[in-house]
């Protein structure tokens, strides 16, 4: 009994030697730090910090910095500079690329100017350790986003050069670094110049041309293989880390590199992407946070007025830094106060860049604890600061009706979306993907997948089955956080459980497979699928996806005359945007003037960051024309209209056929806008061709022949 107390004792001696045990302790502390400091409003990164500072060797005593630790805290580095580059938006820093520039250039240089004569002149730093002090004030971390997302002012111009801001900031900062860390080994001349070009060179050729296109393939060979994706997208972040440091330049910036280089080839909505993000926040990033704590020494900052004043400097110029740069901004780009404030809120608080910056500097010995200790005070105090005026910028914004991004402005309401998926047993995996991408974060409604069952002496059975086979893709959807629901339904056919179930459940978007049939356009939709147009209003996206969405290099829509002024316009533009936005893919418009001028307006009006090119193009009868133009890795999607509607026009039936005959390694979609929406005014419908008395005498038709079909049924049924 005393040797098992014994043995116990021992296992409990500070510092924790159990390896078992001390990975324990810091899934509690990851799990629990965060919940319990969240009640008082402190961030949940300064939580883990703190935590980290309490168990360590100059707190508590609880762990030591030993080799396990060390490499999970820079695998948690390489990680949190990873995610930076994966989740920076492209297509928003195309859209604002020269203002994101000048923001990007004042809170990079206004922040060294203030910093470097405070840190070398009244701090007494020498020239390295200023210049790297006053590069990291320049860096921010964006870690009010939440808040404007939570106040649906995201598309905010303010909110978009500030994000664009960090692609120069946090690139130009890592550079410095990278030369600093060179003149702190006194080997800073033009041989180091000379090398450090070429090698950036190679570093990036392989890097923005080579790995995409081994990650395009690799992601295409393996597609069923979801494991392998996440697997290889970490082989290629540390690989690119390994390159970075032979190249001359740290490791992290190689990991930023690497995000930059897949951005395009991971959607932010995709179970990828969900992933590498899940993996991170759970584990990775919180053990790198908890080992910066256990860096920090708080007895140096009771030690004396000396560390007290290095914290106070670097906070008071850090804040200062930012709000001149904010309000520059301002000035050049006539901003309102607001506006101003939200910019200074959201790129003045400083986290991930700025601690891996300082712990790159520190273990080099070029910073000692006093700026550590500092910039540990610096993020808890900027963090707090950044998110109680950014809340209160997005309040007055929202307030005064500057959100000119804000979806309220547009005559969309998807939040409560519902998009239907009837299964096709080769392409449900593929649709059900394209619905994930396109699908509005904010409606709390599933992805509902249905199965229709012949109405049969063998129905229930094959409910049964039915429903086992949906089953799978539930855990699709649970891997991007998205509920999906599955429906397993009765009917004589297919087309009418179809169409019931879209009503039953209030569906607004129906997503069904490309038929087989070829021909004319009521050949090429077949029985099935014309009866689903014909009896449902729902906007319905008819696909045909036979290769994966990261191949596509573009988007290719063909808009045809009047289709602005159809009900559903603005509901499957929201969603062909939604799309490029994801895949990080331009636009290429084809349609007349009047066409393309609304899809103009409407963009803008919905502040879709989206790159799109207006071609002018009228020859509907002979639209091979554009074949030329359009390659095997172009996205095609054509908007048509159900026969009847004010865009129809006969010439378009034709369109279906060609483009499977001639595109057929393309992505296809066909496009049927809905039909009937309450908020939609009948002006816009003067020049209908067929009017609703024609509409009337063929929905009457429709149902005398459906009155004789049951008729028939009945008697049949009888006769059994």
């Amino acid at each position: 009994m005393n040797d098992f107390f014994d043995h116990l004792i021992h296992e409990f001696e500070l510092p924790l030697s159990n390896p078992v045990l001390i990975f324990s302790l810091i899934l509690f502390i990851i799990l629990l730090s965060p919940i319990l400091l969240k009640r008082l409003n402190i961030p949940g990164i300064i939580g883990l910090i703190i935590s980290g500072v309490i168990i360590g060797p100059h707190g508590l005593n609880i762990l030591e910095k030993n080799s396990a630790v060390e490499l999970f805290s820079t695998i948690g580095l390489l990680y949190i500079m990873f995610i930076a580059g994966l989740e920076l938006d492209m297509n928003e820093f195309k859209t604002y690329r020269n203002k994101s520039l000048l923001f990007g250039f004042f809170t990079f240089i206004i922040p060294i100017v203030i910093g470097f004569p405070v840190c070398y002149y009244l701090l007494s730093y020498d020239f390295n350790a200023s210049l790297l002090t006053a590069s990291m004030f320049a860096t921010h971390t964006l870690v009010a986003y939440p808040i404007v997302s939570r106040f649906g002012i995201a598309k905010n111009q303010a909110v978009a050069i500030t994000v664009g801001g960090t692609i120069l900031t946090d690139t130009a900062v890592l550079i410095i670094l990278a030369v600093i860390m060179r003149n702190a080994q006194g080997n800073l001349n033009a041989e180091f110049w000379y090398k450090l070009t070429i090698s950036l060179a190679i570093f990036s050729g392989i890097m923005f041309f080579i790995i995409p296109k081994i990650a395009k393939w690799f992601f295409r060979k393996l597609e069923s293989e979801k494991h392998a994706h996440y697997i290889f997208v970490l082989s290629v972040v540390f690989f690119a880390a390994f390159l970075a440091e032979v190249a001359g330049v740290e490791p992290i910036i190689g990991a930023f590199v690497a995000g930059l280089a897949l951005n395009k080839l991971i959607p932010h909505s995709s179970a990828l992407m969900n992933r590498i993000e899940f993996m991170g926040n759970a584990l990775f990033i919180p053990f790198f946070l908890i080992s910066v704590g256990m860096i920090v020494d708080l007895s140096v900052i009771m030690s004396g007025n000396q560390a007290l004043i290095v914290a106070a400097s670097l906070t008071i110029v850090a804040l200062l830094g930012k709000w001149l740069a904010a309000w520059l901004t301002q000035v050049i780009f006539n901003y309102s106060k607001s506006q101003r404030q939200l910019i200074f809120g959201l790129s003045s608080s400083h986290a991930a860049a700025t601690l891996a910056i300082i712990l790159v500097g520190y273990k080099a010995d070029i910073l000692d604890e006093n700026i550590l200790n500092g910039t540990i005070i610096l993020i808890l105090i900027t963090c707090v600061v950044a998110s109680f005026a950014t809340e209160k910028a997005s309040k007055e914004i929202i307030i005064s009706g500057e959100n000119e991004g804000s979806f309220s402005h547009t005559p969309l309401n998807l939040t409560n979306e519902h998009i239907l998926i009837p299964i096709d047993r080769e392409s449900t995996d593929k649709m059900l993907e394209f619905a994930l991408l396109i699908k509005d974060k904010k409606s709390p409604n599933p992805v509902s997948i249905l199965s229709v069952v012949p109405n049969d002496h063998e129905a229930e059975l094959n409910m049964l089955k039915a429903k086992m086979r949906l089953e799978e893709y539930v855990k699709v959807g649970s891997a991007t956080e998205t509920k999906v629901n599955i429906i397993a339904t009765i009917d004589h056919n297919e087309s009418s459980g179809i169409s019931r179930t879209s009503r039953e459940i209030m569906s607004d978007i129906i997503i069904t497979a490309w038929p087989e049939k070829t021909g004319l356009l009521d050949k090429i939709m077949g029985e099935k699928l014309e009866n689903i147009i014909n009896n449902t209003d729902k906007t319905i996206f008819i696909s045909y996806i036979k290769r994966p969405f990261v191949s596509v290099k573009r988007i290719v829509l063909l808009t045809p005359p009047l289709s602005e002024l159809e009900n559903g316009f603005n509901a499957w533009l929201m969603k062909c945007c939604k799309l490029a936005q994801e895949l990080s893919l331009p636009v290429i418009q084809y349609g007349d003037s009047k066409t393309n001028e609304a899809l103009n307006v409407a963009i803008k009006r919905m502040s879709q960051n989206v790159s799109v090119t207006f071609r002018s193009f009228e020859d509907w009868d002979d639209i091979l024309i554009i074949s030329r133009e359009i390659g095997d890795n172009d996205l095609l999607m054509l908007a048509t209209s159900r026969k009847g509607s004010v865009s129809y026009a006969s010439v378009m039936d034709n369109i279906p056929s060609k483009l499977e005959k001639y595109f057929e390694k393309n992505i296809k979609f066909i496009i049927y806008p809905k039909q009937h929406d309450s908020s939609h005014h009948s002006e816009n419908y003067e020049n209908i061709n067929r009017g609703p008395i024609s509409k009337g005498i063929e929905t009457i038709g429709k149902g005398i022949e459906t009155i004789f079909r049951l008729g028939k049924n009945d008697e049949s049924e009888s006769k059994k």
